[in-house]
């Protein structure tokens, strides 16, 4: 075989099927790490819990931002918008803290260490899917400057 005769290699970045968008089912977690000091857009990632039971919820979230982001130390949780959210919860053998501040239903900030803050939108258990694919896939750009709030908003549609 001759040397023009050998493929080449692409030359172009392999990307995730079109079709990982739509199994996007409550539970998940979708993320936009940036490792710089300097992230840009609001939120960092979005989350769609199946359930408001933050104990039976949050430790899959925190396992999964560990094995990316390393130890969280603390979840900043609006405490009406859970069932009965605990101070403080262990997960993988860690102890990672609750802080029950008013932050907005629509809102988690995960921390890492002392300062490090990742907001994550929190689409409604209930939500559709398609309407929490729609609300998900904003989150995560890297460009976005809308408040999770009005992505709710204009990704969910009315009720009939």
């Amino acid at each position: 075989m001759a040397d023009s005769d050998v493929p080449l290699t692409p030359t172009k970045p392999l990307l995730l099927p079109d079709e990982i968008h739509w199994a996007i089912k409550p539970g998940t977690a979708l993320l936009r790490l940036e490792t710089t000091s300097s992230r840009e857009g609001l939120l960092d990632g979005a989350w769609w819990p199946r359930t408001r039971d933050i104990v039976t919820e949050l430790p899959a979230l925190i396992s999964v931002l560990t094995e990316h982001l390393g130890p969280i130390t603390r979840v900043g949780v609006d405490a009406s918008a859970w069932n009965d959210p605990p101070a403080r919860l262990v997960v993988d053998g860690r102890v990672v803290h609750l802080d029950s501040d008013p932050v907005g239903d629509d809102t988690v900030l995960v921390t890492r260490g002392h300062n490090d803050h990742f907001a994550l939108l929190v689409v409604p258990p209930g939500t559709t899917a398609d309407a929490a694919r729609k609300a998900m896939a904003r989150a995560v750009r890297a460009d976005n400057i809308t408040q999770a709030a009005q992505i709710l908003i204009t990704t969910t549609p009315e009720p009939e």
